[in-house]
């Protein structure tokens, strides 16, 4: 009896095979405790995926040679960027996924699509890993404070109108000339649109927006591989592809509910669509600063605290420092607990990235609505460098840029402490009332010295 199996049947029995491993692996990412294990599964899988695909395609010394390089370089990126750095790296890996979608589609254009359901796949997965791969660079220039061009500027409004352009353009590809006319300079035409065209969609897009616009590009990247599993025929990039889009798009929604605006808001409209004076940066009354030494003493009595960390935190690197004063408070006989809001941070995650990083116990992470209830007995808030996420203008003044989007109730707390550097508005840029309230005190300086020097005054 002949047991041998025929390549085309083993690469299929593999898909599957790698399909379940990536389905496992993100399903186990949804714990910190099997995270790891769950990164390194979905790994594997796609070495595998990769491995199989290309027998008796290619060279077999090209193809380790390849993966080779690439793990080299993933890995020197990933041991060499800072923890603060991470939104950037993500945005680029989801434009570097991007990119290779659209030379997929640029490869299966030079094969001759030989279809109309083929054809408009092809101009699909270019348009789209195109767009992700130029919007992902902006995106990087804006996390990493490179890129500052305003949203009135001549520069973003012809861009934009270029991206509005691309999008015409596809589908009159698609609906007027569906077999892409044998026209070179047609394809390149589009070509060029969609990668300007990606620039014109973030661009105008406002720095406190991209945590959501990365979970949207990753979402698009996913999409894109699966348009490009299609083109191909591979069961595992179709599975794969479709796992990232959906993911990525669920996770966009939960953002923008987090911060009660549509993503067609975020997306066309931004922070600027509302006017009013709260919006302005000049401050509203007097602050009421306070030492180190001072604010021990609140601390060293307080019964429960509530620790509330944003961008700051990352900044400053001070996630180690906060994870020893939150075990410090509890060594003392006090409650901690850390107040995550969705949207804390430069990427979806973000604070939980670095608390998880400190070996801070997910057990003591709450969200909005697990803390807002019980604040008024709340003895001390200490507010990390957030600053948007805990703006009560959210829930008080109606005619904030921000009025509606739900928040960490700090200002309810019977004490509130804020550490930042200076009295500068968030990235929606609205003032912040919370800073004159009467039960905040301002903690200048450095975010991380300023908690060494809580940990140094519990320790002496």
């Amino acid at each position: 009896m002949d047991f041998l199996i025929d390549i085309p049947t083993l690469k299929n029995i593999t898909y599957i095979i790698s399909s379940v491993l990536f389905i496992t692996g993100i399903k186990m990412l949804g714990k910190e405790s099997t995270a790891v294990k769950g990164n390194f599964l979905s790994a594997v899988a796609m070495f595998i995926a990769v491995g199989i695909t290309c027998i008796g395609l290619i060279n077999p010394l090209v193809l380790f040679s390849g993966i080779f390089l690439g793990a080299i370089i993933g890995t020197f990126i990933a041991l060499k960027v800072k923890m603060t750095s991470i939104p950037e790296m993500v945005a680029l890996f989801n434009g570097f996924g991007g990119l290779a979608t659209f030379l997929i589609a640029w490869s299966e254009f030079n094969n001759g699509p030989d279809s109309l359901f083929q054809a408009a796949l092809v101009m699909l997965t270019l348009a789209i890993g195109g767009i992700t791969f130029t919007g992902s660079l902006i995106a990087y220039g804006k996390l990493s404070e490179k890129i500052n061009i305003a949203k009135t500027s001549i520069i973003t409004k012809i861009f934009t109108t270029i991206f509005y352009i691309s999008l015409a353009f596809l589908l009159y590809s698609i609906f007027i000339t569906p077999f892409l006319l044998p026209n070179f300079e047609f394809f390149i035409v589009l070509l060029i649109l969609v990668l300007l065209g990606g620039i014109g969609f973030v661009l105008p897009i406002g720095g406190g927006d991209m945590p959501v616009v990365i979970s949207l590009l990753n979402s698009f990247s996913g999409i894109a591989a699966a348009f490009a599993g299609l083109l191909l025929f591979n069961n595992v990039l179709i599975v794969a592809g479709s796992l990232v889009g959906a993911s990525g798009l669920i996770l966009t929604v939960i953002m923008a509910k987090a911060m009660n605006r549509s993503i067609s808001n975020i997306l066309f409209v931004g922070y600027a669509s509302s006017s009013s004076s709260s919006s302005s940066s000049e401050e509203q009354g007097e602050i009421n600063p306070i030492s180190v030494s001072d604010a021990y003493l609140i601390l060293e009595n307080a019964s429960s605290v509530l620790i509330v960390p944003g961008y700051g935190m990352a900044v400053a690197q001070a996630q180690h420092t906060v994870r020893e004063l939150g075990e410090l408070l509890e060594e003392n006989g006090t409650e901690v607990k850390y107040g995550i809001h969705p949207v804390a941070g430069r990427m979806p995650g973000h604070m939980n990235v670095l608390l998880a990083e400190a070996n801070v116990s997910y057990d003591v992470l709450a969200e909005p609505d697990d803390v807002n209830p019980t604040m008024d007995v709340v003895d001390v808030a200490v507010v990390i460098g957030a600053n948007d996420v805990v703006n009560p203008s959210a829930t008080d003044e109606p005619g904030s840029p921000i009025y509606g989007m739900p928040i960490i109730e700090v200002h309810n707390a019977r004490t509130v402490f804020v550490l930042k550097r200076s009295m500068s508005s968030g990235f929606a840029g609205v003032q912040n009332p919370l800073f004159f309230k009467s039960n905040t005190r301002m903690l200048f300086g450095d975010a991380k010295e300023s908690i060494s020097g809580l940990v140094s005054e519990f320790k002496d």
